[in-house]
């Protein structure tokens, strides 16, 4: 832990100011997602707009996001296995080096969509590296009760920066075109990896010494998430949550040109109103949020996210959907909050890259499978009903886990306060 965090252990939670005031490395982590974040949304909108104009098929605009998001998912066992083996601090650097490279690559050479993919699957893996070795950070950086409060403040400029992204793009692609925004990206990446330099040592919590093969810990990773119960039950209960609610990006766009028979700047209100609850959300936790209990959190996040979309499929109108959306999104803010903190509280050090590896890979596979089986139901009912499915199946998801957590994290209390038999002593 680090001096700035000793310092913080024992006395009060400190608010978000003051923690970025004074915790100099929480500081450069909150300054280099904010600047690496910024970036990459930027990007996405960019070689999303490339792709579309220069090949003029909604197929090739999928394999890009396909690439670039899901099939990266898939190796969370082993990208977590990998953050658990490594110092975090020059791992985080290398990620964002790797990025600033391939993003140059394609600056210099504007491949040919094949190669373009292949290019976007390697930043995207060095990306899925980055997010459980950050998180898996906080905990070496901050006190333990600022971890609501440093949870709360990264993802409060996370998407932020995620927010302003896109808008960045639409300002800079007339003036500088695809290769100009494309190497802002790249240069956003090296900053943020001056940042990262300027972290601690984080030494891997499993030692410097001779340890399994990846494949052996990648194993080790998944039966441990499966074998304590509370891990299991958030990972379930978040997994479950995202496959039946991940449908609202594409059903809030019908929802909006059928039902309601909006324009596009109605759309853009409606898919933008989650972004502002997301970011109005962590703004609020970051400030409040260490009053909470974090598994209330938790189960109130799930919930709030769940009926958002149910309440959303029966609006009467484009406006209420629009501020269904804006709460919705401070649910989506409680669960992240809470779920990194329960997590970083409750996994030991040496399994936090594997927990969080596993999480946001199967959180990515959920997704996919969100818009696979939700766009079938939308072709076979229309936006509302998908809606209300999926709100109804996010809250049965939710009160599995109001029951079953509760019950797993006091069982799991109570084996630690249970002290293991000493051997019997020979005189």
């Amino acid at each position: 832990m680090s001096d700035a965090a000793s310092a913080t252990a024992d006395g009060a939670s400190l608010r978000p100011t003051q923690l970025l005031r004074r915790n100099r490395p929480f500081r450069a982590l909150f300054s280099a997602r904010l600047v690496s974040y910024a970036g990459d949304s930027l990007t996405l909108v960019a070689l999303i707009f490339h792709v579309a104009e220069t090949t003029g098929q909604g197929l090739a605009v999928a394999l890009l996001l396909l690439v670039g998001d899901f099939a990266p998912s898939l190796l969370g066992p082993f990208t977590g296995a990998l953050v658990d083996r490594l110092n975090l601090r020059r791992l985080m650097v290398v990620c964002e080096l790797i990025q600033a490279a391939i993003l140059l690559v394609i600056v210099l050479t504007l491949p040919s969509l094949p190669v373009l993919l292949a290019l976007v699957a390697i930043r995207a893996t060095a990306s899925q590296v980055f997010q459980p070795a950050s998180r898996a950070a906080v905990p070496a950086l901050v006190g333990d009760r600022d971890l609501e409060t440093a949870n709360s403040t990264l993802g409060f400029g996370s998407n932020g920066a995620e927010a302003v992204g896109p808008l960045l793009a639409a300002a800079l692609f007339p003036l500088v075109g695809l290769r100009g925004v494309l190497l802002v990206d790249a240069v956003s990446f090296l900053v943020s990896a001056v940042l990262l330099a300027m972290l601690p040592s984080l030494p891997a919590a499993t030692g410097d010494g001779r340890q399994p093969s990846l494949l052996r810990q990648a194993k080790a990773g998944i039966g441990y998430l499966w074998s304590v119960p509370p891990v299991r039950v958030i990972f379930v209960g978040f997994t479950a949550v995202v496959a039946f609610n991940g449908v609202d990006d594409v059903a809030l766009v019908l929802l909006a040109q059928q039902t309601f028979h909006a324009g596009a700047s109605a759309v853009g209100l409606l898919l933008g109103a989650v972004g502002v609850g997301l970011v109005v959300g962590y703004a609020m936790l970051s400030r409040w949020g260490t009053r909470a209990s974090m598994p209330v959190l938790l189960i109130a996040g799930f919930a709030v996210s769940s009926l958002g979309n149910l309440l959303t499929g029966l609006a009467w109108a484009v406006a209420t959907a629009i501020a269904l959306q804006a709460v919705r999104g401070f649910g989506l803010a409680a669960m992240d909050v809470a779920s990194n903190t329960l997590l970083q509280r409750m996994v030991p050090a040496g399994m936090l890259g594997r927990v969080f590896g596993n999480l946001y890979g199967a959180i990515g596979v959920a997704a996919a499978t969100s818009y696979l089986a939700g766009g079938v139901l939308l072709d076979a009912t229309s936006a509302p009903v998908t809606l209300i499915v999926a709100g109804v199946g996010g809250l049965l998801a939710t009160g599995v886990v109001a029951l079953r957590l509760p019950k797993a994290m006091r069982r799991a209390d109570e084996s630690a306060a249970t002290p293991t038999p000493s051997a019997p002593t020979t005189g």
